[in-house]
C-alpha cells in the first residue's frame, strides 16, 4: 500500500472510532425513522381507498415537503441521509473490526450497499427540496428496467437485480426470526420494559419491509422472465399488488404499521446505538 493510501486508511479507521461518527449515525437514523413513519402513513391511507399520494420513500418525502415547514424537514432528512452514506462509507472501508475473514468482507459489502441505498434516497430528498422531484417514480423505474433490457444480457441483469431485491428480503426477515437487529443496541435499549418494545418494533417492522422487498424484487424477476419492463416496479407498484389481492386492505395496513414499528425502532437504533 502507498504512503497516501496508508494514510488514508488511518484517517479512515481514526474517523471510524470517532465519538462524534455516532452522533453522526444518530442524526442520520433519526432522518431514516421520519421517512418510515411517513411512509407507514402513506401505506395505510393507499389501504383505506387514497391513491393519490405514492407510497414509496420519494412518495413519502415529496408528501412531507407539502406540510408546513415540510421542505426544511426534507432538507433535514435529506442531510441525514448523507450522514448515514459517511457512516456506512467509513463502515465499508474499515468498519466491523469484530469480524474475521469472509464475515468482515461480507459486511462491508452490505453497508457498501447501504451507503449507495441512504444516498439515493438523500438525492431524492435533496431534488425534492429544491423543487425538482419527480411525481412518478414507477414511470422511471420502467424506463430504467427498459434501459438495462436493452443491454447485451439485460433481461438476466434485470433478472438479478431481482433476486438481489428479494435476498435482501430474505435476509431482513432472518433478522426479525433471529431478532439479530438486537445487536444494533446497546444494553441499555435491549433491557426492561422499554427494550420489549424496542424487540416487537424491530421484528414488526423487518417483517414488513422484508416482504414488501420481497414483493418488489419478485416484480423485477417477473419483468426479466416476462420481457416486459412495465411488469417491474418501485415500492408503490409492488403495495399495489398486495391492494389487489383478497384482503389487501387488511394487509397494506398491518404493512403500514409495519413501516411505522420500523421507523419507531430507527428512533430507539439512534437512542442506544452500539457500532
Amino acid at each position: 500500500m502507498t504512503q497516501a493510501g496508508s494514510s488514508a486508511r488511518g484517517a479512515a479507521q481514526s474517523a471510524n472510532d470517532s465519538k462524534s461518527l455516532d452522533w453522526l449515525a444518530a442524526a442520520g437514523l433519526v432522518a431514516f425513522g421520519v421517512v418510515h413513519l411517513v411512509l407507514g402513513w402513506l401505506v395505510i391511507q393507499l389501504a383505506l381507498g387514497d391513491r393519490e399520494g405514492e407510497a414509496s420513500n420519494s412518495g413519502a418525502l415529496a408528501q412531507l415537503a407539502e406540510q408546513p415547514f415540510g421542505k426544511f424537514l426534507v432538507w433535514a432528512i435529506g442531510i441525514g441521509m448523507i450522514l448515514l452514506v459517511i457512516w456506512q462509507a467509513i463502515e465499508a472501508a474499515v468498519g466491523h473490526q469484530d469480524e474475521e475473514g469472509k464475515k468482515r468482507i461480507f459486511k462491508r459489502l452490505a453497508s457498501a450497499g447501504k451507503a449507495i441505498v441512504y444516498a439515493v434516497i438523500a438525492y431524492s430528498a435533496i431534488k425534492i427540496a429544491i423543487g425538482s422531484g419527480s411525481s412518478n417514480s414507477e414511470k422511471g423505474t420502467d424506463s430504467t428496467t427498459a434501459k438495462i433490457m436493452d443491454l447485451p444480457g439485460g433481461q438476466i441483469l434485470v433478472g438479478l437485480i431481482g433476486l438481489g431485491i428479494i435476498g435482501v428480503g430474505i435476509a431482513l426477515l432472518v433478522q426479525a426470526y433471529r431478532e439479530s437487529y438486537l445487536k444494533k443496541l446497546d444494553g441499555e435499549g435491549k433491557s426492561g420494559k422499554t427494550g420489549d418494545a424496542y424487540r416487537w418494533f424491530g421484528r414488526i417492522g423487518h417483517t414488513a419491509k422484508g416482504i414488501a422487498l420481497g414483493i418488489v424484487g419478485g416484480l423485477f424477476l417477473y419483468a426479466a422472465i416476462s420481457h416486459e419492463p412495465k411488469k417491474s416496479g418501485g415500492m408503490d407498484q409492488a403495495l399495489t399488488t398486495v391492494l389487489d389481492q383478497p384482503f389487501g386492505p387488511v394487509l397494506l395496513i398491518l404493512m403500514g404499521l409495519g413501516f411505522i414499528a420500523y421507523g419507531l425502532f430507527c428512533f430507539a437504533w439512534a437512542r442506544h446505538l452500539d457500532r
